[in-house]
């Protein structure tokens, strides 16, 4: 599924799983980014900078561009700050280079107004969009963001906003299914790829990732922001169909082949064209 806006280098960034994040003040770790398994990596112009280094950390980065090859640049997104804030329009100015240059996307940060993202599209012709949702007005503009031009994905950012609505989600955060679910339906309705659920902070627990992402994958998100390498093998595994799942979507479908297309029964469960459709989609999520 593809937005009609999509960018070139859209297809390999609507189906990866993991997005991992690097500080653009940190170039060295690039290298060790891109070869980490991870499907995107994530160059951070953001919060992961302390504001008085932003203004460096976009001069530390440009140096080191033209070391990477071109095929690891169709797998780069650059954060940038959100508009508004004094940082945002030498984001975009170094973003436009960057994008001539091969860059892949674009993140922005605190995406709350569909204008935004228009005036992004424009200034950077050819990038895709990867609107982070992670306030209170970007919880109210699903829709508008979604429908955005170049608009590819759109993206959580669940830390930021539980801070921007005062909000203390428990392990589970099912204090933030509704988001869950509406982002989810607005990137269906815009015709986009799923969206990308937000970060578990707790770098070193696998149970917890792996709990974090069978619950992203049970709302119909398909990727997910990673803070660290370690994080990028459990992500793929999560998120995965099992062995049984894969062998009870090949019986349906044989099956249904069999039927000739029509309605059939496996495992005393009636088998028609929806059930085909989720059969089909579970064997595309295969490792």
């Amino acid at each position: 599924m593809t937005h009609a806006g999509m960018a070139p280098t859209g297809p390999a960034l609507a189906e990866a799983r993991s997005f991992l994040f690097v500080p653009a003040n940190r170039p060295d770790r690039l290298p060790k980014a891109l070869a980490s398994g991870a499907d995107a990596v994530i160059i951070d112009l953001e919060d992961a900078i302390a504001p008085p280094q932003r203004d460096g950390a976009r001069s530390a980065l440009q140096p080191v561009w033209a070391s990477i090859a071109a095929p690891d640049r169709a797998r780069l997104v650059l954060r940038i700050n959100g508009a508004g804030t004094p940082w945002h329009r030498a984001d975009v100015a170094l973003a436009r280079a960057l994008v001539a240059d091969g860059l892949a996307a674009l993140m922005l940060a605190k995406a709350e107004q569909a204008r935004d993202l228009a005036a992004l599209a424009q200034a950077c012709p050819g990038a895709a969009l990867l609107p982070l949702v992670e306030s209170a007005e970007g919880a109210a503009a699903l829709d508008a963001l979604a429908a955005a031009p170049r608009v590819l994905r759109l993206a959580l950012g669940d830390i930021d906003l539980q801070a921007d609505l005062g909000m203390a989600c428990g392990p589970e955060q099912a204090e933030l299914a509704p988001l869950r679910w509406a982002m989810v339906l607005a990137s269906r309705r815009a015709a986009l790829a799923p969206p990308i659920d937000g970060v578990t902070t707790a770098r070193d627990d696998a149970a917890a990732l792996t709990q974090d992402t069978a619950r992203s994958r049970r709302f119909g998100f398909a990727a997910k922001l990673c803070i660290h390498p370690a994080q990028i093998a459990v992500v793929h595994a999560a998120f995965a169909p099992g062995a049984r799942e894969c062998d009870w979507a090949r019986r349906v479908l044989a099956a249904a082949e069999a039927a000739g297309g029509g309605v059939c029964v496996v495992d005393g469960r009636m088998v028609d064209a929806p059930v085909i459709a989720l059969a089909r989609q579970t064997l595309r999520r295969q490792a």
